[in-house]
């Protein structure tokens, strides 16, 4: 039978989840095996096994019930995981750094009226659905700030999003600890010298759809798409927290600063 952590350490009751992968499965057995496991709704702490497309799922899946996450890197980029090992994982844990974030709240309006919300850790993106230039009004707080912007798209990222999906499309990487959300144009066309801007995280976002039978556009929350919309607000859910437990020295802000100097 395996043994279950030490009495004494800080985290008694681990769950440890992992992707469909060969390398993730396996890592899995090799830490149930030497620590033991319980049911992820019975766990003190959840280690997610795989990349950061696995650790985006895990995060979703325990969205509002608090628990702590802890990933090790079983994928490819892993920029939200810590390094994989199986051994000393009760040391790690204790020593482990937590950091708070918050989502962004999408709520999207489709052509039809119906109304749909969704929650996004990286970004909330605005696409084109077919060969035409999307056209879009954006307007903060309700006043409107740009009044046509065409382009293949739009989003509004986090800064935990800021390095991914945003930095491929040439915004601001945002440090973690600061306030404040960035809003990128995808390809933009039109105003073609228009970068961006950056927000304060307590900001409201609306985005309305122009010419939305003939230009369509879709709204993706992470992994969440509605196709088909004409206007979608962003704001940040700050009612909502999610812990994340990195290995000291390598913790989100350090990656984030890593990031700014291309390293």
């Amino acid at each position: 039978m395996a043994a279950g952590p030490k009495a004494g350490i800080r985290f008694e009751r681990i769950a440890f989840l992992s992707n469909e992968s060969a390398e993730g499965i396996a890592a899995r057995d090799a830490l149930i095996a030497r620590y033991g496991h319980v049911d992820a709704e019975q766990a003190d702490i959840i280690v997610a096994l795989g990349g950061d497309g696995f650790m985006l799922q895990t995060l979703h899946r325990f969205m509002g019930s608090n628990k702590l996450i802890y990933g090790m890197n079983r994928g490819s980029i892993g920029f939200l995981m810590n390094d994989f090992s199986v051994f000393n994982l009760e040391g790690r844990l204790n020593a482990a750094e937590a950091k708070t974030v918050h989502p962004l709240l999408m709520e999207a309006t489709d052509r039809e009226g119906a109304v749909s919300k969704a929650r996004a850790i990286n970004e909330v993106s605005l696409l084109r659905q077919s060969y035409q230039a999307a056209k879009m009004r954006i307007s903060i707080d309700g006043k409107e700030r740009l009044d046509e912007l065409a382009g293949d798209g739009v989003m509004v990222a986090t800064p935990v999003g800021s390095t991914a999906y945003n930095l491929a499309a040439h915004g601001p990487i945002l440090p973690l600890d600061a306030k404040i959300m960035a809003l990128t144009p995808i390809s933009a066309f039109r105003p073609r010298g228009w970068r961006g801007a950056l927000l304060p995280d307590k900001a409201k976002v609306t985005i309305e759809i122009l010419e939305a039978e003939k230009r369509p556009v879709s709204a993706v929350a992470d992994h969440f798409e509605l196709r088909n919309v004409r206007e979608v607000t962003v704001e940040m859910d700050h009612a909502t927290d999610l812990v994340l437990l990195h290995d000291p020295g390598h913790s989100l802000n350090e990656r984030i600063l890593r990031e700014q100097f291309g390293y």
